[in-house]
């Protein structure tokens, strides 16, 4: 896995930086010294981990759409980076119900635009286009999906993902082989970690209610997901960009989840925070009649494996932990930046807290 120092001096380029997968990479890249722009709207919700991380002054922040290719190409044009990170998207299940047509445009056309961008460039070597597990037809069956599996989400959020990654795929055919620029995609399985502030997310879901001293809500306790610390993907997502840098043929589409073993439901994953927070926290089933998702949903991650060497670090019991701990450091007004920096040495080389 990436070591970090491959990137000191890089000029890297992170749209949706100011979400909370963004944050956490721009935090990573801004600790390794790299030169770090970020493109993306303001922080998607109130509070959020981009005001909190400290990151003003050590990288530039671009606030823009990605739906605009004018400006996109501005900033793009200006940061001239080497490496770039496509994060930005309209990533709640619920809401592209809500306003699909936005989730298309931000999902669809923004993954265009960043590949124009990319296409135009005289600097870019590495690309990664990051999407996400749900791109995939979902059969309800117990095995994991591959990468050679058909894509066709559901619902407008997974749809416009699989979608994304068919833009990506068009670019490097038609024009990323022949130009040199080395391109993949990563689809990754649903994070936990601290500073997500998300609606409709169970682990925010439940830091919410403790913070308020209720009950949590669970509204469907038996869906299985491969649950993961935000950090376990980051770290594949930087040693793609490194490898594909090196050697364009390391480029591919790669699964990006846990071990089988914390593939868990729902419920189970509440009880495991409820253990671990304490406080005579507790949840309640309350299945709200919401639109359809996934009920199983498992990534087959022979590949990265294989390819990569990769393994995780930490699993669903130690990510619920450092979210836990996370959270409690900021419920009492203390640095996060101190948290999550000390996590992110003990997770990229071992160093324990006390020590980074």
């Amino acid at each position: 896995m990436s070591s970090l120092e491959f990137y000191r001096g890089k000029r890297v380029f992170v749209t949706g930086h100011t979400g909370f997968k963004g944050t956490w990479l721009c935090r990573i890249l801004v600790n390794a010294g790299a030169e770090v722009t970020g493109y993306s709207l303001n922080p998607p919700t109130e509070p959020n981990l981009f005001s909190m991380a400290e990151l003003d002054g050590k990288m530039t922040s671009i606030i823009g759409d990605i739906r605009d290719l004018e400006a996109l190409g501005r900033a793009f044009e200006a940061a001239q980076p080497k490496i770039v990170f496509h994060l930005a998207a309209q990533p709640i299940v619920r809401d592209s119900y809500k306003n699909p047509v936005y989730t298309y445009e931000t999902n669809v056309m923004g993954t265009v635009n960043i590949c124009e961008c990319v296409r135009l460039s005289k600097s870019v070597k590495s690309f990664l286009n990051v999407t996400t597990d749900k791109v995939y037809k979902n059969n309800e069956w117990e095995w994991g999906y591959r990468e050679n599996e058909p894509l066709d989400g559901y619902d407008p959020y997974s749809n416009s993902k699989s979608c994304s990654e068919l833009v990506t795929h068009s670019y490097i055919n038609s024009f990323f082989r022949d130009l040199g620029i080395a391109a993949s995609t990563a689809r990754a399985g649903n994070v936990i970690g601290g500073g997500d502030f998300a609606n409709d997310r169970i682990i925010p879901d439940c830091i919410r209610a403790v913070g308020e001293k209720r009950d949590i809500v669970v509204r469907n306790p038996h869906s299985t997901r491969p649950y993961q610390h935000v950090l376990e993907p980051l770290s594949v997502y930087l040693t793609i960009a490194e490898e594909q840098y090196r050697d364009r043929d390391r480029a591919g589409f790669f699964n990006v989840g846990p071990e089988d073993c914390d593939c868990i439901t729902t419920g189970e994953l509440v009880d495991l925070f409820c253990r671990k927070w304490g406080e005579g926290s507790r949840w309640i089933n309350q299945y709200d009649g919401g639109p359809h998702e996934a009920n199983f949903l498992k990534l087959d991650c022979s590949k990265i494996k294989s390819q990569f060497h990769w393994r995780a670090r930490w699993g669903i019991e130690e990510a619920v932990e450092k979210t836990v701990e996370w959270a409690k450091v900021y419920f009492r007004g203390e640095a996060v930046t101190k948290c999550m920096d000390g996590q992110i040495a003990e997770f990229f080389d071992g160093r324990k807290r006390n020590e980074a």
